[in-house]
């Protein structure tokens, strides 16, 4: 018999954050079902959103800078610090976020992660030990280039002239010079700045070239056409070179290396950042496998299920942790398009799309909240 039932669902981009998709879903069993007992963790995956998410579970205290928007402009940012000071935690879709760009700005070629560099800087600079980078939601697709030029890196072509950050100057850089800053001899050969470690958060598994990489699973919802998209790849790849010939190992080819454009290869290979999926970082701030261990029941969701999802997205890795502990695990989204085999490997038993009960996009979207009730609703009806 179903007592408790725990919520753990990621935002519905454009319509609802992850605390108001968890305040629906109880709205919509509790008018099923009164007298279970429901708790509500919000999740993120690391990309936009992280740093509402992370507030919500820390103590952390917010800070503001003025930095660059991905085409340059100012805008301003946040990012945060832990209470004791040691941990500092930046989401680059602050600074480096498609959301801020409106669909005719978009501009790969020359968008960049600059803004992120300044929102490491002002994190480098409070003295945090421990510096939290989430990567997700980006405008920009330059291989972490932007962020590093931020930082004090210089990316030169074969004439020895410095090159501006974006996608359109991948394929130029003929060699990376670092900052040159002073390292403490239990560092890692080329680590900038010794005594901080570096995590990155990604929200998916893509390398950072070919077929599954950066460019051409994510660049043309960022404004890349098919011409456009071609000029990125070979771009990318001359760049993957110099960035692996820089790390002195293939950082290209790893996990994560894709996500944000690339940003998460520029972390690994300039800031030595060490990869965790941006869900396990928020289970980690969270207490989420304890939660789940306990519940009878997981509820967990997001805009769109799909083949993304299945890259280390939040329904994912939640739906990861409940076959862990042996939990049911069903899901509410905007759109689904997995097949049942696909869902019955990540491990959903039944999920509930609002595009199955809207009576349109635009109606999915504008009544978002009433349409997950009533989702939930359908679930309860289930148990």
């Amino acid at each position: 018999m179903i007592k408790s039932i725990l919520i753990a669902p990621d935002k519905f981009k454009g319509s609802l954050t992850s605390l108001e998709v968890c305040r629906a879903v109880e709205a919509g069993l509790r008018q099923h079902a009164e007298a279970l007992t429901i708790i509500s963790l919000p999740m993120a995956d690391g990309g936009d959103g992280l740093l509402d998410i992370l507030s919500h579970y820390t103590a952390a205290t917010s800070h503001h800078a003025t930095v660059t928007d991905p085409l340059g402009r100012p805008v301003e940012a946040s990012w945060l610090l832990s209470a004791d000071g040691r941990t500092a935690f930046v989401e680059m879709a602050q600074a480096s976020g498609l959301h801020l760009l409106t669909p005719s700005e978009y501009d790969p070629l020359h968008a960049s992660t600059f803004g992120t560099g300044q929102l490491i800087a002002e994190a480098i600079r409070s003295g945090a030990k421990e510096i939290v980078i989430g990567i997700g939601g980006s405008a920009t697709n330059d291989g972490g280039m932007g962020m590093a030029a931020a930082l004090g890196f210089r990316f030169l072509d074969r004439q020895g002239a410095a090159l501006p950050p974006g996608g359109g100057s991948l394929g130029r850089v003929a060699k990376i010079i670092g900052p040159g800053r002073p390292r403490d001899a239990r560092e890692p050969a080329g680590a900038p700045w010794p005594g901080i470690r570096f995590r990155v958060a990604v929200d998916v598994n893509n390398p950072l070239c070919g077929p599954q990489g950066a460019t051409r699973v994510y660049a043309p919802q960022k404004g890349a056409d098919a011409d456009r998209l071609d000029s990125l790849e070979a771009g990318m790849q001359k760049y993957a070179a110099a960035l692996n010939a820089f790390a002195g190992g293939d950082v290209a080819g790893r996990e994560g290396a894709g996500a944000a454009g690339g940003l998460g290869a520029g972390c690994m290979a300039f800031l030595h950042a060490v990869p965790v999926r941006g869900i396990d970082l928020v289970f980690e701030y969270s207490g989420a496998a304890r939660q789940i261990e306990q519940a009878d029941l997981v509820i967990t969701g997001e805009g769109k299920i799909d083949e993304q999802t299945l890259q280390g997205k939040v329904v994912a890795g939640v739906a990861e942790l409940g076959r862990r502990y042996g939990k049911r695990v069903f899901a509410v989204c905007g759109q689904l398009a997995l097949t049942r085999n696909e869902l019955d490997r990540l491990g959903i038993e039944r999920a509930v799309a609002l595009s199955e009960l809207a009576a349109g996009p635009e109606d999915s979207m504008r009544r978002a909240a009433e349409w997950v009730q009533v989702a939930a609703g359908m679930l309860a009806e289930e148990l």
